[in-house]
Parts: C-alpha cells; sequence; structure tokens
C-alpha cells in the first residue's frame, strides 16, 4: 500500500505530468476555489514530488495549501486515529487531500465530514500512480462509466459474480444504492476517492456463496500482490470459513483471528473497478482496487454513508477477484473480466481502453 520510491528518483522525472494531474486533482476534481484553505495530509513514505505539485497546483488555483507530514507508522493497519494537530487541521479546512492512507473512517475522518470538509482520498499515490490513473485518464468519461455501472446495479434486484478461479456470489441490490466513490468532490462533507470504482452495499442476509481472491489483499502488509488465490466461504453476508493451506491463506486467516471481534468476518461492501490507468495488479490496494474490469469486496469496518447499515470493526480488509463475470437479473454486464453491455462497451472505446 505504500508509495514506493520508482528507479527514475530524480526530482524532475515526468514533473510537467505530475504538475497536470495534479491540477486535474485540485481543480477538476475537487473544484478548489479562490480564497479556500487545502490541507494536504502525508507521511515520510509519501512521494514528496506528488505533494509538492499539489501544494503548487492549490497556489495556482487561488487557494491555501498546508502541507502536514507525519511518520509512517509501524503499526501496519488502516485506520489509526492521528495526533491532535492533524486531527484539528483536517476538520478546520475547506478541501482535504491525503497522500496516505490510515485515516480512513477514523474519528478523525468523521469529525472532518461532520464539518463539511471536502476529501480527495490518493492514498499511496506516487508519481507513476497519479499520472496513470488520473493525468492520462479522460475523466468526464471515466466518470459517465461510473455512472452507467452504478444505473445498471440500481436497476437490478439480483447480483451474481463469477470468475474463472471460482468465485460464486449472490445477493440482493434490493433497497440498496451504488455509487461512485471517485466522481466530484463539490457536496461539504463528502469522500472522493481515486477515479474509476463504484461501491454498494449488498443487502447483507442475501449475500451466499465462494469468493476467491486472486488479484490483490491487503491488509495485512505481507499479501499485497497475491501469488496464490484465497477462498472464503459466505454465508448471510458473513465469511464462515478461509479455505487453503497456500501462504497467503494462511498469513490472511491468522491476522483476521488476530482482532478477535465478529464483525471482522462481515462483508462490508462490493465494488466496482474500472481505471483503464490499472490493467495488471501492482501489489498496493488503493490501484488494485481499480483494476479494469475487476471485483473488489471489503470486509470489516462499513463506512457511514455506503447506504448500509454501518458498522465499526477493529480493521478493514480488502480483496480484489479478477476478470469476473456480472450479471443482473440474470443478464451479463461484464464477461471474463470484459464490459459486454452496449453502453458500457461504447464508453470503453471512448475511453481507448484495450480490447475494446
Amino acid at each position: 500500500m505504500r508509495a514506493t520510491s520508482q528507479p527514475e528518483s530524480h526530482t524532475y522525472y515526468l514533473n510537467w505530468e505530475v504538475q497536470m494531474a495534479a491540477k486535474k486533482i485540485v481543480s477538476e476534481i475537487m473544484h478548489t476555489k479562490p480564497g479556500e484553505t487545502v490541507v494536504i495530509t502525508s507521511d515520510t513514505s509519501t512521494d514528496r514530488r506528488v505533494v509538492e505539485a499539489t501544494a503548487a497546483a492549490v497556489m495556482e488555483a487561488g487557494a491555501y495549501p498546508t502541507v502536514l507530514q507525519f511518520p509512517s507508522s509501524l503499526e501496519k493497519m488502516i485506520m489509526i486515529e492521528p495526533k491532535p494537530p492533524v486531527a484539528e487541521a483536517i476538520k478546520n479546512c475547506d478541501v482535504w487531500i491525503d497522500f496516505q492512507y490510515q485515516l480512513f473512517y477514523t474519528k478523525a475522518w468523521k469529525a472532518a465530514m461532520d464539518a463539511g470538509v471536502r476529501l480527495f482520498l490518493a492514498a499511496a499515490c506516487d508519481v507513476d500512480m497519479i499520472i496513470n490513473v488520473i493525468g492520462r485518464i479522460n475523466y468526464p468519461v471515466l466518470v459517465k462509466l461510473g455512472d452507467r455501472i452504478c444505473e445498471l446495479i440500481n436497476s437490478g434486484k439480483e447480483m451474481r459474480i463469477t470468475s474463472e478461479a471460482g468465485t460464486d456470489l449472490v445477493c440482493s441490490c434490493v433497497g440498496r444504492t451504488a455509487m461512485q466513490s471517485g466522481a466530484y468532490g463539490t457536496e461539504k462533507g463528502t469522500s472522493v476517492m481515486l477515479g474509476g470504482q463504484t461501491t454498494f452495499c449488498a443487502v447483507e442476509e442475501t449475500i451466499n456463496g465462494t469468493i476467491v481472491f486472486d488479484g490483490g489483499l491487503f491488509p495485512p502488509e505481507q499479501i499485497g500482490k497475491q501469488v496464490s488465490p484465497v477462498t472464503l466461504l459466505i454465508e448471510k453476508g458473513i465469511c464462515t470459513d478461509i479455505i487453503g493451506d497456500n501462504r497467503e491463506t494462511l498469513l490472511f486467516r491468522k491476522w483476521m483471528e488476530s482482532f478477535d471481534d465478529e464483525k471482522m468476518y462481515w462483508l462490508a461492501h462490493i465494488s466496482n473497478g474500472f481505471n483503464p490507468g490499472v490493467p495488471e495488479p501492482k501489489g498496493r490496494i488503493a490501484e488494485d482496487e481499480r483494476i479494469f474490469g475487476c471485483v473488489e469486496i471489503g470486509f470489516g469496518t462499513q463506512g457511514t454513508g455506503l447506504g448500509g447499515p454501518g458498522w465499526a470493526a477493529k480493521e478493514h480488509t480488502d480483496g480484489v477477484i479478477l476478470n469476473p463475470s456480472i450479471y443482473i437479473d440474470g443478464v451479463a454486464i461484464e464477461e471474463n473480466g470484459f464490459y459486454v453491455e452496449p453502453e458500457l462497451v461504447r464508453l470503453c472505446k471512448e475511453l481507448k481502453v484495450a480490447g475494446y
């Protein structure tokens, strides 16, 4: 999950392209206005080239940037409450741009949202990532693609997800609303993620079947990009067993058991990834859950505002299913990793996605 240094470590590596991507975040996605205050949070693992470019883009927009940097946590968890100076800063600004990943779903995050802050979560973005998933993407068309995926899910009663690796999961969509997590940050108190992902909370007691994660799983940090699949059995929205004896399965099972928290096994959300800038697993979940055509499923804490009942577990983890097939009321919208619904195909062509 953490940003890693690129071989091209010099400060001017793709610096013009990074600046354009940062400008897109600040002005096009977050609609930052002259006079607004913008807090940028990072830790010591964050790519400073991205942070500096973003601060410059804030200045160019006529807003006021404040950059906060703090130590990278050794706890290797997602949800860690920040120290008071950071907690106070992120709830006392207009826009918050976060380049690390441990503040999301914390009490401090909730306080910032309640205060009306607009958040852009760009966890672990380094130079290549910010360019590939934001800078080089036709963002308005990407948003249209996400809107269409949401429309299809919201128009249906039942979703089925399968994959050649062994996933076969069925759930009800009735009464729940799919939403795009990476659109535009125009409304107060909203969290905007990297573009290329939709999310919804299926009706918990209707979720049954088998999940096989084969593209990425984080946390625990020791997995990331997978070598071997991890299989989960699901009954009424709860993981009842983690099957297998390969390294990834053993690590994941022990990690889940370590919390002694039954809510860690509750299926929190089902997401669709569709960012053309991520064609294959990279080993960082912020990118991998946006692999074009993937399905990503989360367990543990279910964040408020996702359309489900919401609950707090001790942690949250996300896993990726590669090359899935998705059926809404028995009709395929995606087959083996390729969208087949006509409007989705048209938008994929407009985005110039390979294979369309």
